[in-house]
């Protein structure tokens, strides 16, 4: 069992993410020691990119920062290896197939498995174009992890049977942001896809309260908040670790409510 699939055992798993370089890596990695220290089960880590399709404005703005304090992939495999002196949680890439594609993918998911990256997330790789990722990724025991949005439809199950590590449930169509509604039809999704595969499900998109992630969890098997977060880091800044922290302290009190 893959130690992402470990973060879901016996529990609801709590996801956040956050921008790699904003606002700057020193900052990123001790925000990442706060979410581990107050109950973050698994951790996304977005790799900036000057083209983040899937990302609404927050996220998007948090990459543009980033990369105006010229943060490479490099800069954020290095400060990974540095984490993993400490950091035991589980460690997933969020980022994009041009990413990959320009570092080298042989040599991107090498690096992965050296540095401690349990898997990456490409939300612009559909599932008939993931076989040139996963087949490198499964060689260096990163998990590709899978995408099934509502608009999915007959392609749920194939994708399911197929995936590794956990699901990423896109609760609503759109960009990533908060929004005060989720798609209330999300339930039958986490259904269907039960019926066809027992890898963990973890609904992301649009989250953005302790309740709400609270809610997701609570018809799945977790729940991921990013923009959310990405917002707080933006307001505080330098200071923004401990802020971090009590959020993911206030969503996994909810949790156990």
């Amino acid at each position: 069992m893959s130690r992402i699939r470990e973060a879901f055992e016996g529990k609801k798993a709590f996801i956040p993410f956050i921008t790699c370089g904003d606002p700057d890596l020193d900052t990123t990695k001790e925000i990442v020691r706060q979410m581990e220290k107050n109950g973050a089960d698994l951790i996304e880590l977005g790799i900036p990119f000057s083209d983040p399709t899937a990302e609404g404005p927050v996220i998007q703005e948090a990459n543009i920062r980033a990369l105006k304090n010229k943060i490479t992939t490099d800069d954020v495999f290095q400060m990974v290896r540095e984490l993993r002196n400490d950091v035991k949680v589980p460690l997933v890439f969020m980022t994009y197939a041009n990413v990959v594609f320009t570092y080298g993918i042989e040599k991107f998911a090498s690096t992965c498995a050296e540095v401690g990256i349990d898997g990456i997330i490409l939300p612009d790789v559909p599932y008939e174009e993931k076989a040139e990722f996963d087949d490198v990724c499964k060689k260096y025991n990163v998990d590709f992890i899978s995408m099934i949005a509502p608009t999915s439809e007959n392609r749920i199950d194939m994708i399911a049977k197929e995936a590794r590590g956990f699901i990423y449930v896109v609760s609503s169509l759109g960009v990533t942001g908060e929004r005060s509604n989720i798609n209330t039809e999300i339930g039958t999704l986490i259904d269907r896809i039960r019926k066809v595969t027992d890898v963990p499900c973890a609904i992301g998109f649009g989250i953005s309260t302790p309740e709400q992630a609270k809610a997701m969890a609570e018809i799945s098997d977790g729940a991921i908040v990013g923009s959310t977060i990405v917002r707080m880091i933006a307001k505080y800044q330098k200071d923004a670790p401990e802020e971090v922290g009590n959020f993911v302290k206030e969503v996994k009190a909810a949790y156990n409510k």
